[in-house]
């Protein structure tokens, strides 16, 4: 399983990708494998966007994920300050993690600022990419918005994640198409597609997806005007 092939697990992406809701799912199918490991979660949302993994607080505790939040998430507070605690998973090698990184191009930055500690970790780096998203609706986007976001990281992005949806309006056939975009996409870029995702409720039909892996999703995340 491609979430726990590695001691860091790194999620990049354009807003509205659906970063924060995979990250959670990642770390809860990650405490489910590992039943016994420590676990690390830290939302890395410096520019306080409207969905966070920190909103999830409950059910990661539940869980015991540790949690990992900016000093001003939850504020209207906008300060670029990264929470001394996750520097954890580089000190404490009995920890396994996931970085939800928030901010686009802008929150790809934060990874430059710890290109050292990243380069000597067990690290990888995976964008998600739902393509009924502006900016990655189809195979040119997504290259764009890749080179964007790795020469803001300082890192090459190690593989794809097809996060294609419309939450509960998502069809099969979406995400079926989503995934062609990103197979056409890595034609460009020379990125890999790692997995599909898909939300509870949704049906794929046996074949329909490529032979990449398949993480089932539940909605963890919701924000209340």
């Amino acid at each position: 399983m491609f979430y726990l092939d590695h001691r860091l697990t790194i999620i990049i992406g354009a807003y509205g990708s659906g970063k924060s809701e995979i990250a959670v799912n990642l770390s809860l199918a990650q405490r489910k494998a590992m039943p016994d490991k420590k676990l690390l979660i830290a939302d890395m949302d410096i520019v306080n966007p409207f969905y966070r993994s920190s909103d999830c607080a409950g059910a990661l505790e539940e869980a015991n994920i540790r949690l990992v939040t900016p000093m001003y998430a939850g504020s209207n507070v906008d300060a670029p300050v990264l929470p001394p605690d996750m520097y954890v998973i580089f000190d404490d090698e009995s920890y396994q993690g996931i970085f939800d990184i928030g901010g686009e191009d802008m929150g790809a930055l934060v990874l430059g600022s710890i290109r050292k500690r990243i380069e000597n970790t067990d690290a990888v780096i995976y964008m998600a990419v739902n393509t009924l998203r502006p900016f990655t609706s189809d195979a040119e986007q997504i290259a764009i918005m890749t080179n964007e976001l790795s020469a803001a990281a300082g890192f090459k992005i190690d593989g794809y994640i097809n996060n294609t949806n419309l939450l509960e309006e998502t069809t099969a056939e979406m995400i079926k198409e989503g995934e062609q975009k990103i197979l056409e996409a890595s034609k460009i870029t020379n990125v890999p597609l790692i997995a599909n995702t898909v939300m509870e409720g949704v049906d794929i039909p046996d074949g329909m997806l490529s032979e990449r892996e398949l993480l089932r999703m539940s909605r963890k995340i919701y924000y209340a005007y």
